[in-house]
């Protein structure tokens, strides 16, 4: 007989080793996978992981590449982590992307074609608030109407697609575009570009963004008061109502982060990578930022680590799909089997594997 023991505390070496076991069992199962398709499973598995970082045919194309893909996923589940620590459960980052991205382009249209310095900045701001006041919907309801936040943040997220598609059909629409959906391109007017800071690099404003959110969640995770009444929080939610903390204003802090963070991101991809608010402009990096969150153990150093390689999974499957013509949902389908191994490890930390009958009290 099989039975899970609590372990007095967590395995310091599961949690350290599991997510590199994840990765291995992920490489093994999506093999599996890949050769039910008709693949190669060794080649597949090398070209996702190897090839866009040491391929001579690929790594000048794939590398900065990385970087780009990167920022977005960092950035993002930097806030959701700190509501993640605390047991806030905010799935609708996706949403707050897309209204990110579409007040900050609203905002650089709205002084088309002007090429003043000024512009850049105001549209970030305006990200991070369209980002921030999406967030405040579900946590202000769960605090006030003692709402479900996964349930209300999940379910604006459609809200923001309808509103997206609204915008790049509509009030937002190039009148120089022939009447075909998107908006005028950001990323070619000097006022409104997010541009390579470092040549050949993909460096841009929303990657350095993503490195000093890094920074500052590590600092306030392990060096401010606040930090520890985040982990208390989700630690011993009892024992941090008695210690004075406010559930309330944890919720309102923690979802506003997460939301003004997915805003600015959305906002630093339509001004640079995306280029425009299209139909289509909204990518799953909300929601791939989750996987990335608890893949770097909603740790600040492990989330930049993760989302470097969630990032190269994205690359590679892009080549696997061009070199091997795999199909689009077996990449998505192998990065969901990443969280589902995390996940199923993640147990083992907390819990010691027994054999046997347990004994009669």
């Amino acid at each position: 007989m099989i039975r899970l023991e609590k372990r007095p505390q967590p395995s310091q070496g599961w949690v350290i080793g599991g997510p590199i076991l994840a990765v291995v069992l992920t490489m093994i199962a999506g093999g599996v996978m890949f050769a039910a398709l008709g693949s190669d499973p060794l080649e597949a598995i090398r070209i996702i992981f190897w090839d866009p970082l040491f391929s001579e045919r690929f790594a000048s194309y794939s590398r900065p590449q990385l970087l780009v893909k990167a920022g977005p996923l960092i950035l993002i589940a930097i806030g959701l982590s700190l509501g993640f620590r605390a047991g806030i459960w905010n799935i609708g980052a996706e949403g707050q992307y897309i209204v990110g991205a579409i007040c900050g382009a609203g905002f650089g249209l709205a002084f088309y074609p002007s090429e003043s310095p000024l512009i850049f900045p105001g549209m970030v701001l305006a990200g991070l608030l369209g980002g921030f006041l999406w967030s405040m919907i579900p946590a202000l309801l769960k605090v006030y109407a003692r709402t479900n936040e996964i349930l209300v943040s999940l379910l604006l997220v459609y809200v923001a697609e309808a509103m997206l598609a609204s915008a790049a059909t509509g009030w937002l629409r190039n009148p120089e575009g022939s009447g075909f959906p998107g908006s005028r391109n950001l990323s070619r007017h000097p006022g409104t570009n997010n541009p390579e800071l470092i040549d050949g690099t993909g460096m841009h404003w929303g990657v350095l963004a993503a490195f000093i959110a890094v920074i500052a969640a590590y600092v306030l995770m392990n060096r401010h008061i606040l930090g520890y009444q985040i982990k208390l929080a989700g630690q011993a939610p009892r024992a941090a109502r008695f210690g004075g903390v406010s559930p309330a204003r944890l919720v309102l802090l923690c979802m506003g982060a997460s939301g003004a963070l997915a805003g600015a991101a959305g906002l630093f991809e339509v001004s640079g990578p995306a280029g425009q608010i299209t139909i289509d402009f909204n990518v799953g990096y909300g929601f791939t930022a989750i996987i990335v969150a608890f893949l770097g153990r909603l740790n600040p150093i492990g989330i930049l680590l993760a989302g470097m390689l969630m990032a190269l999974t994205f690359i590679g499957g892009e080549l696997a799909q061009l070199m091997l013509g795999l199909p689009a949902p077996s990449i998505q389908a192998f990065q969901g089997m990443l969280l589902f191994f995390l996940l199923a490890l993640d147990v083992l930390a907390n819990y010691r594997v027994k054999w046997g009958r347990e004994a009669a009290a």
